[in-house]
């Protein structure tokens, strides 16, 4: 259990990180954070078991500007679902595709890259879907929201039962968040 991530809270409530275990009992111990869902399971410690945080919230609210949502591989790989975006196969040995090819003057935005496994991505090379004769599941914008924690992150928290009420909800990702 040391290995657990716990919810951070600002001072006014808003999801600011997920760290781990061990930070988040640091925190509550400095005084600087106060626990408010602990976990089943309790730590062990010196003098007996202790109550294991699974959400903390921060006593004094941290100014932070408002985010921007970055373009990176990881948040095109998390907007797709970790879904190649051209034969719907899910896994982790995923890679960026260009819908438009650079070399055809295909630039670096949310509106042209896509999740590709190898194999489409192969398959596909320097051309265009069309010219491929292969379709995109969904056409490719960037998200309409701005998660404050990144976008990977929220997707494994939104997975957390009891931190549910403390995340946002994004309709376009709460049908990935069904368990199986």
């Amino acid at each position: 259990m040391p290995q657990a991530s716990v919810l951070v809270l600002n001072g006014n409530y808003e999801p600011l990180n997920v760290c781990t275990l061990r930070r988040a009992v640091s925190l509550v111990m400095l005084g600087k954070a106060e626990p408010l869902v602990f976990r089943s399971e309790a730590l062990s410690t010196v003098s007996g078991p202790m109550p294991a945080p699974s959400v903390v919230r921060l006593h004094q609210t941290v100014r932070r500007p408002i985010p921007m949502l970055r373009l990176s591989r990881h948040s095109v790989l998390a907007r797709d679902r970790y879904t190649c975006q051209y034969c719907g196969s899910k896994g982790s040995d995923l890679t960026i595709d260009h819908v438009v090819p650079k070399r055809r003057g295909g630039q670096d935005t949310w509106d042209n890259l896509v999740a590709c496994c190898r194999r489409c991505n192969l398959m596909k090379g320097d051309k265009t879907p069309q010219q491929a004769r292969m379709n995109l599941l969904r056409q490719p914008s960037r998200p309409h929201y701005v998660p404050y924690i990144s976008l990977p992150q929220y997707l494994r928290a939104r997975r957390e039962p009891e931190w549910s009420p403390f995340l946002p909800r994004f309709d376009a990702f709460e049908e990935d968040l069904v368990p199986a």
